[in-house]
């Protein structure tokens, strides 16, 4: 299954700051504590989806990789490692976290007096914060762009901010006003009355959509709407060693939203192009070497292909089909900077599927010489090496 968004989980925009962050950590500890929801498996597993994201949010560095990379910058074979209580029991992660909670984390009776938790974005004046939509892009890389990374020039037609108007979709400053109907606040309050009692709910003033404010006359380039759309050329600085299905997070770059909201993400889609000679297994490179008959028994000395180019690789004699050289740090840098992985030559032996007769009676000559029959240390070394490529 595949996992949520940690801001998703704490319910926080990618703006939080980390008062904000802990504030919505506290209030999902609180929701799903073990002693508010005895046997509930849900409730606990949420419990800890929440403590997740906020050990990887509340750390600037994590979150770092997280924003740019997603779940793959942050797991566990990431630099400095993934969540620290992944796996743990519930008593691990109340230590982990129990200095939020004043060192009690063990009862949820220690939990009273974390009251009143927001989870809607406000601007200053207390109104809804509108976010444009982010954009998906995908980017094709070789091998050689992965292995030293590289900055890609992309043009992407997207809603910018109007020039005319700032932004603000009126035509002037004097074209705005405050919303009559929510008359600043962005939201409406409706009573109900229900056999339970009167039911207050609250939602975005259908008015002015949350901004707190309407337009009188709106601007003749976007027509009220605060944005156009236009194209841009937008530099993107691709790490090494990202991997095929990768996203990468351009914060901001996404398009804008309507009458000056939050700008929303670029989402760059990483793909790999296939390469004619080396092929990709994680951080290490897979060669497939095909010797003749008289180079597997001789020896030679050959060159087989690498990102950077060409490397030569000394052919011992009598070597047997299967055997694996490895060429240590001629393979993909981790993306968190953890090593470089190795190029692994697979040797296979080309036996002719046609033969001269001379060429028949020379290998009838040379089946009858000892040396050309396996021996038992040979068949047993094949009959292992099979075994464990099966199991």
């Amino acid at each position: 299954m595949a996992k949520r968004d940690y801001y998703e989980i704490l319910g926080v925009s990618k703006n939080a700051s980390a008062d904000e962050m802990k504030t919505a950590y506290r209030k999902k500890a609180i929701q799903y504590h073990p002693d508010k929801n005895p046997g509930d498996k849900d409730a606990e597993e949420k419990f800890k989806e929440a403590a997740e994201a906020y050990d990887v949010l509340s750390n600037p560095e994590k979150r770092q990789r997280y924003d740019q990379f997603g779940h793959a910058g942050v797991g566990s074979s990431a630099a400095g490692g993934g969540f620290s209580g992944e796996g743990m029991s519930m008593d691990e992660i109340f230590k982990q976290f129990g200095d939020l909670f004043g060192g009690h984390f063990g009862g949820f009776g220690s939990f009273g007096g974390f009251g009143g938790f927001g989870s809607r974005s406000h601007s200053g004046g207390g109104r809804a914060v509108q976010k444009g939509s982010d954009l998906r892009v995908k980017v094709k890389l070789n091998l050689k762009e992965i292995a030293r990374g590289v900055e890609k020039k992309i043009k992407v037609n997207k809603y910018v901010a109007c020039a005319a108007c700032h932004g603000s979709g009126a035509e002037d400053d004097k074209s705005i006003t405050t919303c009559k109907t929510c008359h600043g606040s962005g939201y409406v309050t409706r009573i109900t009355n229900t056999i339970l009692g009167q039911m207050q709910t609250q939602s975005v003033c259908p008015a002015c959509g949350g901004g707190g404010q309407t337009i009188l006359d709106k601007c003749h380039a976007c027509n009220g709407e605060g944005v156009v759309r236009e194209d841009e050329v937008i530099s993107i600085n691709i790490p090494p060693g990202v991997m095929e299905g990768m996203q990468l997070s351009m914060h901001g770059k996404g398009n804008a939203a309507r009458r000056g909201g939050v700008n929303g993400d670029l989402l760059v889609v990483i793909e790999e192009e296939q390469d004619k000679e080396l092929i990709r297994d994680e951080n290490d490179l897979i060669y497939n070497l095909l010797l003749s008959v008289p180079q597997a028994a001789l020896g030679d000395t050959v060159e087989v292909p690498t990102v950077e180019g060409r490397a030569k690789v000394k052919i011992d004699a009598g070597t047997q089909p299967g055997k694996v050289l490895r060429l240590r740090g001629k393979g993909l840098p981790s993306v968190n900077g953890y090593g470089t992985g190795d190029l692994l030559v697979n040797i296979s032996v080309y036996i002719p599927e046609v033969l001269s007769s001379d060429e028949k009676a020379g290998i009838r000559q040379m089946q009858s010489s000892p040396n050309f029959q396996p021996n038992q240390s040979i068949k047993e070394k094949i009959f292992n090496k099979f075994r464990n490529f099966v199991s």
